[in-house]
Order: structure tokens, then sequence, then C-alpha cells
């Protein structure tokens, strides 16, 4: 398809605060859970009420908000399933995600103004599965992880409907994230949002003589992640992603912290708008790759989006040294100019070095000039879990993320 406007933001939100990050940051839509028939059971998720007020706060703000509805049921769940995609019929978002054809004409009939999506899970892979979904009323598809760029571009110009992608993230190391490691090891279904993440685990070998003796699959002496892929990391290749005819660029992560979104959302919202602004002058700016290694938690990779086999190899060793920055608190509101209320997630300290996470632009630095808590003694540090009102050198706003400064790590 061509574009006739801007590629679409799409953000994961796993509760409600993080909604709010993501929309602060950027995104032109996000994707949200209810408290089941998500594939993301631990990420906190929306109660029903929660989910209409999460739709409002977004609509409000010009974001869509579309909710998966992804898992693969059992017959004891249809019911349920129905009664649960009333009420999205009811709170109206702008769409459902869905990968079992069954849930497809569920929501069809029961949910019939509310835009189908076809979530990755469904693995389509070709430009006929893509007619054969369009015909039966989705408006878009996330199409498989397993597809290059220039398939991707083929289904594209022949196909009549939304293209989506995944542009930053975890990627799984099974076909399209349908995975049985987690049932069999424990009897957690990840096809159902119960993912236990046995591929993140560390294995080794042993003989069976020679029971207790350990044997490190890779070259680590301190043992291999042997299912573990890389994470994908497209910051490189905005250009090229665009040129591909992808609609909607998605992010992984409804179970990563605010911190981790706020980067992500952030970067690419930038570099997304610095792209059309001038696609002829478009550069990759250093500060983007250095804010997404600040909280990514393994290398990165273009996944198959180029056919490089080298991209898809696993990831045998946790970097220990890598850049992280910690991550403080969050401003919930402005007090003055230069005084918030901050709610401390890691212990800080008056004096400190710290960095504010702008909005937009590069991060401001700052030190933190006075610390006082709710009943108006001044500290000298605060503890995680605590309200402390914050002074600063410069203007604060609410829902930025405050980040010890990387000359303190």
């Amino acid at each position: 398809m061509s574009h006739k406007k801007k590629i679409e933001l799409l953000a994961p939100a796993g509760n409600f605060e993080k909604l709010e990050i993501a929309v602060h940051y950027g995104a032109d839509a996000v994707y949200i859970g209810g408290k089941n028939f998500s594939l993301r059971n631990f990420s906190g998720n929306f109660s029903k009420k929660e989910l209409q007020e999460a739709i409002q706060f977004a609509h409000r703000r010009n974001v869509k908000v579309f909710i998966a509805c992804n898992i693969f049921p059992r017959n004891h769940e249809i019911s349920p399933l129905k009664e649960y995609l009333s009420h999205l019929a009811q709170i109206a978002p702008d769409a459902v995600i869905v990968a079992d054809p069954g849930v497809f004409i569920l929501a069809r009939n029961v949910a019939p103004k509310i835009d189908i999506h076809l979530s990755t899970q469904a693995n389509t892979t070709n430009i006929e599965s893509v007619r054969f979904w369009h015909q039966l009323g989705a408006k878009r598809i996330n199409l498989a992880r397993e597809l290059s760029l220039s398939e991707i571009q083929a289904i594209s110009q022949h196909g009549e409907i939304d293209i989506e992608a995944f542009v930053h993230g975890a990627m799984c190391i099974s076909y399209s994230g349908r995975c049985l490691l987690s049932s069999f090891m424990t009897m957690r279904d990840s096809n159902r949002g119960m993912c236990s993440h046995p591929c993140r685990w560390k294995y080794a070998v042993v003989e069976e003589s020679r029971q207790g003796q350990y044997y490190p699959i890779g070259e680590d002496s301190r043992g291999t992640y042997v299912f573990n892929s890389k994470d994908l990391c497209m910051i490189e290749h905005i250009p090229e992603m665009v040129s591909s005819g992808i609609n909607s660029f998605k992010i992984e992560g409804r179970m990563k912290g605010i911190n981790y979104l706020a980067s992500t959302v952030k970067v690419y919202r930038e570099a997304l708008d610095t792209y059309y602004r001038n696609p002829d002058t478009y550069e990759v700016k250093p500060q983007w790759r250095k804010e997404l290694a600040k909280v990514g938690a393994r290398e990165f990779c273009t996944g198959f989006y180029f056919g490089n086999p080298s991209e898809t190899i696993p990831f045998y060793q946790v970097d220990q040294s890598n850049n992280h920055q910690l991550f403080i608190g969050k401003i919930l509101r402005t007090i003055d100019r230069n005084k918030a209320l901050v709610e401390v997630r890691n212990k800080v300290f008056k004096g400190e070095l710290v960095e504010f996470l702008a909005q937009k632009g590069p991060s401001r630095e700052d030190v933190i000039l006075d610390m006082v808590a709710s009943n108006g003694e001044r500290l000298d540090y605060a503890q995680p879990g605590s309200l402390i009102t914050m002074s600063f050198n410069s203007h604060c706003f609410a829902n930025e993320l405050l980040r010890r400064h990387e000359a303190r790590l």
C-alpha cells in the first residue's frame, strides 16, 4: 500500500502508568490487554473499567487503542470470551488484535463495528494469506516475524490492507512466538498468556554418567543461553522500513518497565519525525543508538529483515558491563518551575548529578538541590517507593523520567 500519511508508532502499555508514559513520549497508538485473553497475563493489564478509562484517556489525546485478544482459547473459554468481546463492543477501542480463526469470527459477529487486526501469532507469510484475511474482514495484519523486508514490500504492493511490523524489542526463538517450551517445563501455556520464558534461562550439558558435572554449551565459562535470541533494533534502518510499505511500526514490550518504554518510544518518535521532515537528508543520530543501548538487556540485531543468518543466531552471553543508567523515579507533578513531586524507584541522594529524559530533544543534566519528605522533613537520601518533593536548577515536567547521570555509573 502507498503511504498517504505518516507511519504510525505503536507502543506497548501493560498498565495505566505505561499508557501515560507511551502517550507522553509520542506514541500514535498503544496496544493493551485485559485481565484475560491476551498473551501477557503477567504484565498487570487492565480491568474492564480500566479498559474504558484507558480508551477515554488515549482518545482525548488523539491516540488510538488496540486491545489484544490473541490467545488460542480452549472450549471452556468461549463463553466468557463472547462476554468479553461484547464488553469491548460497548467501550469501542479502535481495534481488537486476534490470532485464532475462531476468535476472529467471534469478534466480527459480537463486535462488528470494531476493526480486527491480525496478530503475528497467525503466521501470515504470503500475499494469498493476506487476501484471505482481508476478505474475512481484517483491517490490518502484523506479518510473521520471519519475513524479510523485500517479502514485506511485495505483500504491501499487492495487498489492500494495512501492514504492521515490529521495529524494536525482544524476539521469540520459536516460530512467530508459538512456543511449547513453557508448557512442557513449567506447565504454563505461552500461547494462552502464561509464558515463563524458559528460552531465557541458562543451560549447560550434563553427561549421563557424570551427574553434577555441567559443561557449558557456548564458549562462555558461565554457561549459555542456548535458545536466547538477540533483541530487534531497526533504528539504523528507518528509510528501508518506510520504503517497504509498512503502515505501523510496533515496539515490543508490554511486560517491560517504563524506563525501557519511555526511551524506545522517544527515540523512534524522533527518528520518524526527523525522517519525514526531510527524507533526503535523514541520518541516524548517535544519541538514538546510545539511548536504546541504555535500556537494552541484550545485543541488538536486525532479525530476519535482511536475510542475514548471523543476525538470528542465539545470543550466548550477557554483557555484565553494559551502560544502563539507573532509573531513579518518575515526576508525578510539578509544584514550582524547578520543584516536583517524584515517585522514587531506586535509592537516590541529595546532591546527585541526574538527568531528565525530556519528552523531545536531548536529556537535560541537573542536580538534586533538595529533598523533602511528605512530613516536611529534609532528607539526605530517599528510598524506593517514597514520594519526595525534589528541587532542581531547571524546569521539569510531569511524566518525565529521572535517571542517574552516566558520569555517576
